[in-house]
């Protein structure tokens, strides 16, 4: 039989008719050619016949499909020659490597990942559609990074054994900036005052870190949002934003946003009323309505009252509450009223709270957060205080709580807690550094959540040049169920005034003890503290032989706890001392890291009994508060006072004295400098204190919203009254404060907290030591 082509059957796949017809024949040999890379067997798999059997156009056609559809082959064919089926193939090529040129933005290694994932990758088969997707991928990657100039070019290079290679050549380009934002239409306001609403801005100082001043559609729709919020809060009901045109530059180097808006006119409240199922009295929704007759329209007042009239409705046990509010809007008189309309639902209680998420947490551990308890009313403030007391114990990374209703029942509701578990261990190694303390360095192990009862273990270091510290302490923070923690201490700690980098008069001292502590709450943000003590301080001072001795204070000291010649000689000696403490805090401060408003006020207290060799009474009191100014400024106000004194004839131990100056007191002047002085001119401290600051926080400009970053302006006061030279007494006078006002500057670094001051005194005395710029890297311990 002369050799007949049959690929003319792929034509039969697309049209009704095969173009070249055949007989059926019996296969006496099958025979594959072309192939280089692919098996002969990965062939044979696709093709419907085998040896002996017979061929027809059907399964010609679909041998033809099946060998196409594997992605393999440009080209397939298959002839007969003499009743032998001979499979003609041409291989698509292989890619054998893919490069990037010219690539900088992105890393190259994350690039081919990408590649892989949608199939284009070393040593697989070519496909160009494939290529052409991931070169406007790539193109799309540098539009988002804002490099609109960027170039790709694709080339494809063939190579021996059906291969090719694959190259990517980039040209970067320049990243766009924003040059200019206009708001057109804006009369209410000043458009400056409206374009620092938006996170996007043109380049600043600070825009290389925050990429604000590159564009971005969703930072636009977010700011459009906020614009528009800014003038409904601000009575604006008709507010419209007409257009946004966003265009760049030829060179596409630079791009200029324009905002076209319609104002409309402000708009006051006529009236507020009240309807639907009002199953409290009217007077309980008017005393969380935020929007009041008379007032200019506030649309986030208005979501507020809303919102606090479904919170009012939850506590009561209506879980399900709906609040509306229908405006009826009187353009002629620039008015609307607001009727709430209240479909309260069915009353509900909690048949069961369930806890799921946590596999090594014990159930006890998140269940005695409660304040919601099973069987009682549905109660929406106990739920979210119960949600926000599980998500403080810093156990979980995320802490969700969903209500659904018991099937079968129209009065019931479960709450589910799920929980998802974080690392409670850690094993920390930092370090710090500071215009006080230079480098400090620390190391820790620690436990918070330990065998996932909720007890917390902490084995620490922390040294620098001046100081030393060994601890190991331990917490259970339910010891009872009411909530009653107990802990304990023991430390060991080395102290070298003398080694410090501030004035401070030169002793050393080594302590070693052992401390219980009890905790008991009285409020949810309320909690007293009581402890006991015992401690040994080995003490050092330096003799008059000494080129730096200690203060004649320390040195009398010495002489009244043995060392008779104390005032010339060095002199160590140990004292025994049995501690009672006790205190008070309460923190109601919005956050912890970075507070806008709230109160915290700490009380403690610390008596040394006459059982050990000290007597003496130390004490303090801080008062802190946070005032709100707009939406991104605060005004912090603080207070701190403090008295000590020894008791039964003993003078007060002069290394538990009080010290003020630097970072955390009065800024400007050096660490611990301020108050008396000895006649080396070296800070001793003193038995009462004062510290008083006022500091202004706004945004650092150029962080947008970024609220890691915070700048602020401070005035600064405090004093230490303590003995004078001649060993008396100081008395307590407002005219010894010194003073201080300048720059502060905070960042929550990924490396640890930065903080950074720029002083100037303002009062200060002759023997006062200032030092204008101070810094801290990390917390010192």
């Amino acid at each position: 039989m002369n050799r007949k082509l049959l690929s003319g059957l792929i034509m039969a796949l697309f049209t009704s008719a095969p173009v070249l017809a055949f007989d059926p024949f019996v296969v006496r040999d099958i025979r594959v050619e072309g192939i280089q890379r692919t098996e002969a067997g990965t062939v044979f798999n696709y093709l419907p016949v085998r040896v002996g059997d017979t061929f027809t156009e059907e399964q010609a056609a679909e041998a033809i499909r099946g060998l196409f559809a594997t992605g393999f082959f440009r080209d397939v064919r298959i002839e007969v020659e003499s009743d032998v089926l001979v499979v003609m193939l041409d291989e698509r090529p292989a890619i054998a490597r893919i490069d990037f040129v010219g690539v900088k933005e992105f890393d190259k290694d994350a690039l081919k990942k990408g590649l892989r994932e949608v199939g284009l990758a070393e040593a697989r088969i070519f496909d160009r559609a494939l290529v052409e997707r991931a070169e406007q991928e790539l193109k799309r990657q540098y539009l988002s990074r804002g490099k609109y100039s960027a170039v790709i070019t694709t080339t494809v290079t063939p190579l021996e054994r059906n291969r090719v290679a694959v190259n990517f050549t980039v040209d970067e380009g320049s990243v766009a900036k924003i040059r200019q934002i206009s708001i057109v239409g804006a009369s209410a306001f000043d458009e400056s005052d409206l374009v620092d609403l938006f996170q996007l801005r043109t380049p600043g100082w600070l825009t290389w870190y925050t990429k604000n001043d590159q564009y971005s559609r969703q930072k636009l729709s977010a700011d459009l949002e906020t614009l528009r919020s800014w003038y409904l809060d601000r009575g604006y009901l008709d507010f419209n934003i007409d257009s946004t045109q966003v265009s760049i530059t030829p060179d596409k180097r630079d791009i200029y946003i324009t905002v076209s808006i319609t104002e409309g006119e402000k708009y006051t409240i006529s009236a507020v009323r009240y309807t639907g199922e009002l199953v409290l009295d009217e007077a309980q929704y008017r005393a969380v309505t935020q929007i009041r007759p008379g007032e200019v329209f506030s649309r986030e007042r208005l979501t507020e009252t809303t919102k606090a009239i479904t919170e009012l409705l939850g506590n009561e046990g209506y879980a399900f509450a709906n609040v509306n509010a229908a405006p009826e809007v009187d353009k002629d008189k620039r008015e609307v009223a607001f009727t709430i309309i209240v479909d309260p639902g069915r009353r509900v209680y909690v048949r069961r709270i369930n806890v799921g998420g946590n596999t090594k947490t014990r159930d006890e551990v998140v269940r005695r957060e409660m304040r919601q308890m099973e069987g009682a009313w549905y109660d929406g403030e106990a739920i979210n205080r119960s949600r926000s007391r599980v998500d403080r114990l810093g156990f979980f990374d995320e802490v969700n709580v969903e209500t659904p209703p018991v099937p079968g029942t129209t009065d019931q509701v479960d709450v589910d807690f799920t929980v998802k578990e974080r690392p409670t261990g850690n094993l920390m190694l930092g370090a710090g550094f500071s215009s006080a303390e230079k480098v400090t360095l620390s190391a820790s192990v620690s436990q918070q959540n330990l065998f996932g009862s909720g007890n917390a273990m902490t084995i620490g270091l922390n040294t620098s040049k001046s100081s030393r510290t060994y601890a190991l302490s331990f917490t259970n923070p339910y010891y009872t169920v009411d909530g009653v923690s107990l802990g304990w201490d023991i430390y060991h700690r080395t102290y070298d005034a003398g080694d410090a980098y501030y004035s401070i008069s030169p002793y050393k001292t080594v302590s070693t003890g052992a401390g219980l502590r009890i905790g008991y709450p009285i409020a949810e943000d309320d909690m007293i503290n009581f402890g006991i003590g015992v401690d040994r301080t080995e003490i050092t001072t330096y003799g008059s032989i000494n080129s730096n001795p200690s203060s004649i204070q320390y040195r009398n000291f010495a002489r009244q706890y043995g060392c008779a010649n104390a005032i010339t000689n060095n002199c160590t000696f140990s004292v025994d001392s049995l501690t009672l403490t006790a205190g008070w805090a309460r923190d109601g401060r919005d956050s912890f890291l970075y507070p806008r408003q709230g109160v915290y006020q700490n009380l403690y207290a610390e008596l040394a009994t006459p059982v050990g060799d000290l007597q003496f009474f130390k004490a303090g009191y801080q008062y802190q508060h946070w005032f709100p100014i707009g939406r991104d400024y605060a005004l912090m106000l603080n207070g701190e006072i403090g008295w000590a004194k020894g008791l039964g004839g003993k003078p007060m131990p002069f290394y538990k004295n009080f010290y003020v100056g630097g970072l955390g007191s009065v800024r400007g002047f050096e660490q611990s400098s301020i108050g008396p002085k000895d006649n080396e001119g070296d800070a001793m401290g003193g038995t009462r204190k004062l510290v008083a600051n006022a500091e202004f926080y706004f945004p650092l400009p150029g962080s947008g919203q970024d609220r890691s970053f915070r700048i602020s302006t401070f005035l600064d006061a405090g004093y230490v009254w303590g003995e004078d030279l001649n060993g008396r007494q100081q008395k307590l006078r407002f005219g010894d404060l010194r003073a201080s006002t300048g720059l502060a500057v905070s960042w929550n670094s990924p490396v640890g907290p930065l903080k950074f001051s720029l002083g100037f005194p303002i009062k200060k005395g002759n023997d006062d030591e200032p030092e204008r710029f101070q810094f801290q890297l990390g917390s010192i311990f």
